[in-house]
């Protein structure tokens, strides 16, 4: 089946060599779409190209964009990649095995982060995503390299894929699969309206407002929204602003 749905997003590397294998290992797994957050190297150099070997075409096709928001627009399914487990918010992580068919099963644009190789991803860019993945690792030396990481998760991708394509019984994910999800620049514009409107009437404050939104936005992300939904809620938000406005509390 193709994977051509997937992004594999790097947010900040700074190992050209990293990229390069990275490329390879996709192009070894059947995965297309590479596309690179605010790189902190020479990320289409020579150093990256000679480490990927025959998948110089796949690193030349990667896109190189700004920001998280950007490397995301349009998909509907975000799972992110940590190796923490010390947030202030708890979160189910998974394994590869058991989150990424939830990926593959899409038909539409989805995406799988993975954060930089000194710091991983950051709590405002583990946000986007609805699903956390920590690949297991003896206790000993439990820190992989960037590349390493991408490629037991394209391993994982390309094994689900062969078993749907041989017919074979698969792992089926554990959170429903609904339709119609709402791609990412939406949900974000939800969370931008709502935060503004929550400081306006006074329920959220601007120096507790980022862990007080981080809850609501895992509220929100395990409901997984569609389309439809974020336009009630962003209506419903409408309503009550026009409301403020014409009835101001004096």
């Amino acid at each position: 089946m193709s994977l051509n749905h997937i992004r594999i997003v790097l947010v900040e590397p700074a190992g050209a060599r990293n990229i390069g294998s990275i490329s390879r290992v996709m192009k070894n797994m059947g995965l297309t779409q590479l596309v690179i957050v605010n790189p902190r190297c020479e990320a289409q150099g020579e150093e990256a190209s000679r480490m990927a070997v025959h998948a110089i075409d796949l690193l030349q096709a990667a896109r190189i964009v700004p920001d998280l928001t950007t490397a995301l627009t349009g998909c509907t399914r975000v799972i992110a990649t940590t190796g923490r487990e010390d947030r202030a918010i708890p979160t189910q992580l998974e394994t590869p095995r058991q989150a990424l068919p939830w990926l593959v099963d899409s038909t539409e644009p989805t995406a799988l982060l993975f954060g930089r190789e000194d710091s991983g991803l950051t709590n405002t860019e583990l946000n986007y995503a609805t699903r956390y993945i920590r690949i297991p690792v003896g206790s000993e030396y439990s820190s992989l390299n960037l590349a390493q990481a991408v490629g037991i998760c394209a391993y994982e991708i390309q094994m689900y894929a062969s078993q749907i394509d041989d017919n074979l019984q698969t792992i089926h994910s554990p959170i429903p699969q609904p339709t119609d999800l709402a791609p990412v620049e939406l949900v974000e514009g939800y969370y931008q309206q709502l935060e503004t409107l929550l400081l306006e009437i006074g329920y959220l404050f601007p120096h507790t407002a980022t862990p007080r939104m981080e809850k609501l936005r895992r509220l929100y992300n395990r409901s997984q929204l569609s389309q439809n939904e974020v336009a009630l809620l962003r209506g419903m938000l409408r309503q009550i602003k026009w409301a403020i406005d014409r009835h101001p509390t004096t």
